[in-house]
């Protein structure tokens, strides 16, 4: 079947082991949250709150410390092809059982991991953690206009800077440390400029250091749990102070309106930013991080990322949880997807496409975009798959079920 189809594609101009050359060396970095509802491994002293993160459902077998973690991180790992990377929060810090305050954490909270990165062939990133603690409790953090508030999460902001250009030197690859906050209200306020005037300060004492392993993101969203009415990092925020700083844009597929379409921001984006971090994820009704499928919205970004020459341009990880399905087929369902969205955007016939649109040629351009949806990709995405030696088609259910029976049951 796959030199069938390989041949299918070559008649289309379409070089096809190129594609699955560079779909399988493209990394995707796995969040690490899924695993146990974004609860985290943190030693508390305080009441926390959800701070406008919710995984909803009770599903058993949620990683309920950082071994059980892992344990479920390498069965993820053995039934998705590619290159990966794992990305931390700072609620993941392995403090061998004691409390420790997110503005105090270092590196060696994080050994650990690094350790255990290396043994499976994982890079890692990592983001601070601005949710789910007492000094988050007002729905501010950054841009609180308490003094006290904004400065502990400021030291917090820049300790997993300092954090992150640690792992990335001791891993030797640069990590990824994005940063969003929840900072919103509930209801209509009064005052939209001081918050957001307060968040610019704060980013700007968040970043200040020079930390060439640090790889700085800022990321958006359109509304939250408690920030129903205002967002004080907006899209249109962070667009302006990813581009005035030079840093990278996040672009979260689950923080838009369902109707808006992340894809067609890429081309304008890209005329002005180096590089983008794009969060694969899935809108369902409203601002939520659903489950990630290989859907037309989710095949659009990585085409027109491909259409571009720039999926050398596109930092690509992952942000969606959901707390009513087991995890690990969560996981392997969403990253498989993400996979196959970046393989479907490499054989997308573009060339042609465009070499028809130039000669005005609309109704058989057109006519090419219909007859390349019949393609035979699924027979591509099969021997990607079988190259990676990773279950090809739906075997790797049976390994999910069967390791639910084994491990997930028993916890």
């Amino acid at each position: 079947m796959f030199e069938t189809a390989k041949a299918v594609y070559s008649d289309w101009g379409i070089d096809v082991d190129a594609a699955i050359s560079q779909a399988l060396q493209t990394p995707i970095s796995i969040h690490c949250w899924l695993v146990d509802d974004v609860t985290g491994f943190e030693v508390h002293e305080g009441t926390v709150d959800s701070g406008g993160i919710m995984a909803t459902g009770n599903y058993p077998g949620k990683a309920r410390n950082i071994d059980e973690a892992r344990a479920d991180y390498k069965q993820v790992l053995a039934l998705v092809p590619g290159t990966h990377r794992l990305n931390l929060h700072a609620i993941y810090a392995d403090t061998h059982g004691k409390a420790v305050a997110r503005d105090e954490q270092t590196v060696d909270h994080y050994q650990s991991w690094i350790d255990w990165s290396k043994s499976v062939g994982l890079k890692l990133d990592f983001n601070p953690t601005y949710f789910a603690h007492p000094m988050a409790s007002s729905g501010f953090t950054l841009s609180s206009a308490d003094k006290d508030v904004r400065e502990f999460w400021i030291r917090h902001g820049r300790n997993s800077r300092q954090i992150a250009h640690e792992i990335g030197l001791r891993q030797g690859s640069p990590c990824v440390n994005n940063h969003w906050i929840p900072d919103g209200c509930k209801d209509h306020p009064a005052d939209r400029w001081s918050p957001r005037k307060r968040l610019v300060e704060s980013l700007n004492e968040v970043l200040k250091d020079e930390l060439p392993e640090c790889v700085d993101a800022v990321e958006s969203k359109l509304f939250g749990l408690g920030s129903e009415d205002f967002v004080v990092g907006s899209y249109e925020f962070y667009n302006s102070y990813a581009l005035t700083n030079k840093k990278l844009l996040c672009l979260d597929m689950g923080h838009f309106h369902p109707t808006e379409s992340i894809a067609d921001k890429v081309s304008s984006l890209l005329q002005f930013h180096d590089r983008l971090l794009l969060h694969t994820s899935r809108p369902m009704r409203w601002d939520s991080d659903h489950v990630v499928m290989f859907n037309d919205d989710l095949r659009a970004v990585f085409v027109e990322f491909a259409r571009g020459k720039a999926l050398n341009r596109a930092i690509v990880a992952l942000d969606f949880f959901d707390a009513s399905i087991n995890r690990i087929a969560a996981y392997v369902i969403g990253i498989r997807a993400t996979r196959k969205a970046l393989l479907s955007a490499l054989l997308d016939p573009s060339t042609e496409l465009a070499k028809l649109e130039s000669e005005g040629k609309l109704a058989q351009k057109l006519a090419l975009i219909e007859e390349a949806k019949t393609l035979p990709f699924g027979a591509i995405w099969d021997e990607l798959c079988t190259r990676a030696d990773v279950p090809v088609g739906r075997t790797w259910i049976s390994d999910v079920e069967s390791y639910e029976q084994r491990v997930l049951t028993a916890r």
